[in-house]
Parts: structure tokens; C-alpha cells; sequence
């Protein structure tokens, strides 16, 4: 495997030889061949004894490099299983796998950092010799540990986004990315927007200053991310920040609706952050960050054990940052505070509480305001807003417990509950287009003592079930969500002229006491849903799956005491996928979506359609170089239905009469080209990206016909490594790619352009061992070549200048 940096042994010998340091061929007995079963009983004891029994068990005599398995506890065995079962059981949660051989006539019985790819195809079909090597991985735990993966991997194999299940995503018949450890530590991340520059048909929007993790998914706006599959709606009324990425294990994307599992959604796709869990072997880092622009971070990540039996478990992240910025009078500070603990009750039930606490400070940032139908030709540098009277203060906090329960090999059931609260004091202002002489005027929007509350719950049962020669995967599964949101908006109160060119700001900070201007806001949202999935697996490598989702969402404008929303909508999905030889399989899926509530801020009692959506898409996915190099290339074909327009005798209500629709092609490659060589890619081409209806007889907007905003016809992005292998040069790493993005629009009524840019980023790192600490240094540099250009606009006028040459250092050291 690419993780391994030093060479050990294990083997499973038969009976009689003797131990060796090269792999072993050892005949399998016939009734191992046919997948006999065997009844185990292993308790939760250190893995060294309990490979030993197996061995014992099986008839083996095992020999192994002891540094392999110092410190590393399994959760046990109890039950019957085929030998090939009972080991990977055995392994699991150690971060120790094994995996099949490529010719399907063998086995690698590999103890090295956990491979998602793995696939248990035992009794598939006959298995003559067993192939017994092994290599030795970075110790278990770290830099990607925990990720469940090869720790250097640039191409997860499997994902659960797209499923709910941990599946192959050469067997799933949708695109999905996943964008893994090793890719956020070289690139640096420290921003989601960052990682998701590595994923076709993702884009970044600016929004709400800065204060909101915004994008384009398939040319439709998307301001709602997911934390492990829980829900992370946008707060009413602005405000907010950026999550911070300290406990970030990688991002996964599912490109196109995903109402099925995820309920109301937006249709261009789900982006699901999954954090860093906790670990059994000891593992401890210390970051420190510096860059340019007074840009300073410190990072700390620790796990292992809290008890002699290993059965609890922790994992702490914490961050601090002080971080300014190019623009004049930006500057942001905060603190992140992440722990998990996890208590292995049994080999079959584990119950885990987690905790996050994020506080921020900063100045939002508006951008710059065009000028005609361009952005104004200011110093990337100026700031348009008030930097007295600008700021974005507050905090976040998350819990969360959930637990799960095997009750054999086939089914199993968990349950996750979290609560997340949000209280933001904010003091914005807001404009329009600015003169040809450079006059802007501008108003300030005060969200003072905005809170929310989210709670949510889901459980599932998942079960595998076989009726004949075909395979069934299913999963039942039930989501309850309530939201509620407050606050007190002040809006919108003028200030004195500004001019862009000659800039002059407020000498004092403003009160704002007109009650005339202050309105108290406070909704609720609750939905239920139940949904089902069958993953079917039929002979001849063909796969089927299936499902619908129920969901009913009910809104109330508590203020004025109406339901505001109630919607309820059915949800299919399906898909089939062929998979003729190992490395090349294509597909083809219908998905639906059950979008936003259109009625919920509408105060005249007025209920109004959900937003809906529809997409069939087809590709192809590839694996080269005995999987370590993956590709997918997609074709689809998006629309979606209701969107909202304007009521033509009161503009302050809608009508769901809009309609829009995105067509397009995405190709994404990851994984690694030759032993050290690394490299993830994304392209994106969407020809029809229009607003296909805005308006009938009675009126609209008036803009059918025009692109969607933000939507540039291509973009893309390359990313490569290379970590020399030589003895001399160990330790060394180097690395370059480029960021490409083509003019798009600036607002729905496509009257002014955003240029297109690309810029070049490059890194270095050089990590050394003293005795079992490793050290690492790191420089990324982005923007190398000093371009000057525009990351976005947030379909009005506010357009965010991006950042000149960036440079960020940083020292790690884990232990």
C-alpha cells in the first residue's frame, strides 16, 4: 500500500513451517475454499493474543513485526463466521486490514492502515493459495488517521454520502467525491471552500460577507452544508461564520439531489463534512500556522485510549486563530473547541457524545460594488463598509450523542441525536451598483440578538439479506428536525454618502433607536420523514437500488401565530450499474428532490408549493493502476420547479410559477499515478445553465432566457504531489496545481460579468523523526503568480475581490 514506510511481516503459516520475513503461499483447506463456518469467541483483549487464538483456531502458526500491533486492543469476536469474516472482524477498529489480491485467486492478508476499499467477497467463489505479505504503514493514527483509509490516499474508496451504507463507489450509480485527509493537509485547508475546489461542479459563492459557507452545486446556489449527515441550515437574518475545519477527517460530495436520504435540500447536491472520531492507538499533534497578511493558527488533535481495556475513547481538536486579511480593516478571531468520547460497551454496541464550541469575532467583508457592468476598477485592497461600525460577533454551539447495535454479522441499528444553538450579533451595511463617479450609497442592516436552535434525531436499521443469488442491502430509516429562529432586525437605516475612489468613513459609532425601523422576527420549522433503500447486487456484477423518501415540513410565523408552511412530498430515487471487469463500471440514476418551503416568510396566510426538482444522469467510473487511480465522468440533466417570483400586486409575495434548468458534463480523477505521485483533478462543463421560465400574463421578473448567476460555462482544477521515495530525499515533498474559472454572471438579470481568472499554487514539506515523534514543515503558496482577480459575486452587488500571492507556513509535530 502507498501508506507503508517500512517493511514488516506477518504470517499465516500452516501448521508446521516455520517463520519467515517473506510472504508465505499456504494452500487453503477445501472447506475454507467453500466458506465453511466456524464459532469463535474472542473477548475484547490486545490484538497480539487475539491473533494468536485465531491462528490457534485455524490451524496457523502466526509470525509478525510486534511493533504492528503494540498498544492496538480488539473489540472481540463472538458468533460463527467464515475465516476470511472472522478476520476482518477481528481487525476491525484497529485500523489494521487485509485485502484481496487483483487476479481474484488470492488473498493479501495486509496489516497496514485500514483500506475503505476492502471487500469481503469470501465464499464468492474458490480461493486456492492465500498470499501472506504485509508492509508497514505510518503508525496507526497518524496524519489521517482515524480517516479509515490509507492514510496518504488521495482516493477514498468507499463513501457513505451517497447511501447512508459504506459502499464502493465504483458500485454506487451516482457522482460523488470525496476529498480525503492527506489532500487537506498538503493543500493546507483551513476553509471548506478550499477543500471543495478539488470537486467538479462545486463552486464558491460569496455570501452574507463572508459569513457563510456558500456554493454552486450544478449551477444552483447552495447555502446548507451537513456535519456527519446532521442538517446545518443558514440562520434567518444573516449573520453567522464559516465552520472551522480543526476536526475535519474530509468532505464528501453527492452530486445531485439527495432528498432520499437527506430530506428538503437544494437539488444541485449534498456536501457532507464527517469529523475526526477517536482512536485506539495514542495519537497527538501540535500545529502551528503563519502566514501572510498577520495570519496566525495553532491547532491541537489528540486521541487514544481513556481506560487500561481500551473500551473508552476520546478525541480532542481545539483552534485558535487570529487571522487578518488583504482587505483593509478585516480581521477575525476565534476559538474552536471539538471533543468526542466513545465507549465501546461490547464488540457489538458503542454509544458516543460529542461536543463543539466555535466563537468568532470579526469584520464582515461586502466586497467591492460594480460600476455599469463591471466590477469597480478600486485596489483589491478597499473596503466599502464601515470599519467602526462593521462587525460579526458570537457563537456556536454543538452536541450531540448517538449510538449503534449490531445484532449479528447482517443487521444493525444506531441512532443519532444532535442539538446545535447559534447567537450572533451583527451590524452590516448593504448597497447597490456605484456611479460612474464612484458614489455609493449605503444603509446598515442591524440583526441584533439573533438565536437559533436546531434539534434533530434520526434512527436507521440496516439490514443484509440474500434470496437466492441476489443480495439485498437495505436500510429503514426515520428523521425528525425542528429549527427555530429569532431575532431583532433593524433595517435600514442610511449613512452619509460614500465614495469608492476617495474613501471616507464614519467617525463614530452610529445608534440605531427608530422603533419605526426595528422588527422582531421568530419562525419554527419541524419535519418528519421516513424513507427506505434497497441496494440490490445481482449476478454478473450488476447493481440495482431503490427507494423513496416521505416528508412532512410544517413552518409557523410565531409573531403573527400562522402556519406559514406545510408541505408533504414523496421522494423517489433509483439507479442501476454495471460493473463488466474490475476497473470499469457505468451507470445511470433518477433522483427527485423536495427542495425549500417558497410561503415560509410570507405573512398574508398564503400556503405555497415547495420547491421540487428532477435529474437523470449517466457516467462512467474507471480504476488504474490496481485501483490506486480512480475516475468518473458524468452527464446530467437538472431542473428544477417553483421557484419563487414576484406577486405583480404586491411585490412583497410570491407566486411559484419560475422555473430553471442546468445541463452539463463533469469529469473528476484522484488517486495516485506511481508509488509517491498524487493527484486529484476536477473539470466542469455546463453549456445550459438558464432561468427557463420567470414570468406569464400576470408578470415576473422578467429575466427567462438568462444564465443562472454564478454559473460560468467552465472551471476546474488540478492538484499534484510527489513525495520522493529515495533514501537520500525521504521526508521530501513537493507540489504545484492551478485554479481555473471562466467569466460568469453577476446576478440573475445578467447584467453585469464577473471575469474569469487562474491562479497557481504550489507546496513543500520536509518531515523528519526524532526517535517516535515526526516532525513536518510546510509552505503553500497560492496565487503565485500574483493575479489579480474575483472570486464571486452574491447575485447582487457585492463582489469579493480574491486574495494577491499568499504564503502559509507551518510546523507540525505529532507524537
Amino acid at each position: 500500500m502507498g501508506s507503508a514506510i517500512a517493511a514488516a511481516t506477518v504470517g499465516f503459516l500452516m501448521a508446521g513451517a516455520g517463520s519467515t520475513s517473506r510472504p508465505a503461499e499456504a494452500a487453503i483447506a477445501p472447506q475454507e475454499r467453500d466458506g465453511a463456518i466456524k464459532f469463535y469467541r474472542i473477548d475484547q483483549i490486545p490484538l497480539t493474543e487475539a491473533l494468536t487464538a485465531f491462528a490457534d483456531q485455524n490451524d496457523l502458526r502466526l509470525s509478525y513485526d510486534a511493533r504492528l500491533t503494540r498498544g492496538v486492543r480488539t473489540r472481540g469476536l463472538s458468533g460463527k463466521f467464515t475465516m476470511q469474516d472472522a478476520l476482518r472482524t477481528l481487525l476491525d477498529g484497529t485500523t489494521l486490514t487485509y485485502r484481496f489480491a487483483d487476479n481474484g485467486r488470492s488473498v493479501l492478508i495486509t496489516l497496514a492502515q485500514a483500506d475503505n476499499g476492502v471487500r469481503n467477497d469470501a465464499g464468492a467463489e474458490a480461493l486456492p493459495p492465500i498470499d501472506v505479505g504485509a508492509e508497514r504503514a505510518a503508525p496507526a493514527g497518524r496524519p489521517g488517521g482515524g480517516s479509515g483509509g490509507d492514510a496518504k490516499t488521495y482516493s477514498p474508496k468507499n463513501t457513505s454520502t451517497a447511501t447512508k451504507t459504506d459502499t464502493p463507489i465504483m458500485e454506487t450509480p451516482f457522482s460523488v467525491k470525496a476529498v480525503p485527509q492527506q489532500v487537506l493537509q498538503d493543500q493546507q485547508v483551513i476553509r471548506v471552500e478550499k477543500a471543495l475546489q478539488n470537486v467538479s461542479g462545486v463552486l464558491q459563492v460569496p455570501s452574507n460577507q463572508g459569513g457563510l459557507d456558500v456554493f454552486l452545486l450544478r449551477g444552483f446556489r447552495n447555502d446548507t452544508i451537513y456535519r456527519d449527515g446532521f442538517f446545518l441550515p443558514s440562520v434567518i437574518g444573516g449573520g453567522a461564520t464559516k465552520r472551522n475545519t480543526a476536526n475535519l477527517e474530509r468532505v464528501e460530495v453527492l452530486k445531485g439531489p439527495g432528498s432520499i436520504l437527506y430530506g428538503r435540500s437544494e437539488p444541485g447536491g449534498i456536501i457532507n463534512l464527517v469529523t475526526k472520531q477517536p482512536l485506539e492507538t495514542p495519537y497527538r499533534a501540535i500545529q502551528q500556522q503563519v502566514g501572510s497578511f498577520d495570519n496566525y493558527r495553532t491547532t491541537i488533535d489528540s486521541t487514544g485510549p481513556l481506560t487500561n481495556d481500551g473500551s473508552l475513547l476520546y478525541r480532542f481538536n481545539m483552534a485558535y486563530e487570529n487571522l487578518g486579511s488583504f482587505r483593509d480593516f478585516v480581521h477575525n478571531e476565534g476559538v474552536f473547541i471539538a471533543p468526542v468520547v466513545r465507549w465501546n460497551i461490547s464488540p457489538t454496541t458503542q454509544v458516543t457524545a460529542e461536543f463543539e464550541y466555535q466563537q468568532f469575532d470579526g469584520k464582515p467583508d461586502p466586497g467591492i460594488p460594480p460600476i455599469g457592468d463591471w466590477p469597480a476598477q478600486v485596489p483589491r485592497s478597499r473596503f466599502v463598509g464601515d470599519p467602526l461600525n462593521d462587525r460579526n460577533k458570537g457563537f456556536r454551539v454543538l452536541a450531540g450523542f448517538h449510538w449503534s447495535h449490531e445484532f449479528d454479522q447482517d443487521w444493525k441499528t444506531l441512532q443519532r441525536f444532535t442539538y446545535e444553538h447559534m447567537s450572533i450579533d451583527s451590524r452590516t451595511l448593504f448597497f447597490g451598483k456605484a456611479s460612474a463617479s464612484g458614489t455609493l450609497n449605503r444603509s446598515f442592516n442591524i440583526g441584533a440578538d439573533t438565536n437559533t436552535d436546531r434539534f434533530y434525531t434520526t434512527v436507521n436499521l440496516l439490514g443484509k439479506v440474500e434470496t437466492g443469488p441476489i443480495k439485498h442491502k437495505l436500510l429503514f430509516g426515520f428523521d425528525f428536525f425542528y429549527i427555530d429562529d429569532n431575532l431583532t432586525n433593524n433595517c435600514c437605516t442610511s449613512v452619509p454618502a460614500f465614495n469608492i475612489f476617495f474613501p471616507t468613513y464614519l467617525p463614530t459609532m452610529l445608534q440605531f433607536n427608530d422603533p419605526a425601523l426595528s422588527t422582531r422576527l421568530d419562525y419554527s420549522q419541524e419535519w418528519y420523514s421516513f424513507y427506505f433503500q434497497d441496494q440490490i447486487e445481482l449476478p454478473y456484477n450488476f447493481f440495482l437500488l431503490g427507494g423513496l423518501r416521505y416528508d412532512n415540513a410544517i413552518g409557523r410565523n410565531n409573531i403573527k401565530n400562522i402556519v406559514s408552511t406545510n408541505d408533504g412530498r414523496v421522494s423517489p430515487r433509483g439507479g442501476a450499474l454495471w460493473r463488466p471487469v474490475s476497473w470499469l463500471s457505468v451507470y445511470g440514476s433518477y433522483s427527485e428532490n423536495f427542495g425549500a418551503s417558497n410561503s415560509l416568510f410570507q405573512t398574508n396566510g398564503v400556503l405555497l408549493k415547495p420547491q421540487t426538482a428532477q435529474q437523470w444522469e449517466i457516467g462512467a467510473k474507471t480504476e488504474f493502476f490496481d485501483g490506486r487511480l480512480s475516475a468518473t465522468l458524468a452527464y446530467f440533466d437538472l431542473k428544477k420547479q417553483n421557484v419563487p417570483v414576484p406577486d405583480p400586486l404586491n411585490p412583497n409575495f410570491s407566486r411559484t410559477i419560475g422555473e430553471a434548468e442546468s445541463r452539463g458534463i463533469e469529469f473528476d480523477l484522484a488517486g495516485e499515478v506511481a508509488p509517491g505521485w498524487r493527484v486529484i483533478s476536477a473539470y466542469s462543463y455546463l453549456p445550459f445553465a438558464k432561468i427557463t421560465k420567470d414570468a406569464d400574463s400576470a408578470g415576473g421578473y422578467g429575466n427567462q432566457g438568462k444564465r443562472l448567476y454564478h454559473a460560468p460555462q467552465h472551471w476546474g482544477s488540478l492538484w499534484s504531489t510527489y513525495e520522493f521515495q529515495t533514501p537520500e530525499l525521504a521526508g521530501l515533498k513537493v507540489g504545484a496545481g492551478f485554479i481555473a474559472v471562466g467569466p460568469l454572471p453577476g446576478n440573475a438579470a445578467n447584467n453585469y460579468e464577473v471575469p474569469g481568472y487562474t491562479t497557481v499554487n504550489m507546496m513543500t514539506s520536509y518531515s523528519w523523526w526524532f526517535g517516535s515523534t515526526k516532525c513536518t514543515a510546510q509552505i503553500n503558496i497560492d496565487n503565485l503568480l500574483d493575479k489579480p482577480y474575483f472570486v464571486g459575486t452574491n447575485s447582487g452587488s457585492f463582489i469579493l475581490p480574491g486574495a494577491p500571492r499568499t504564503i502559509l507556513g507551518s510546523l507540525k509535530v505529532e507524537f
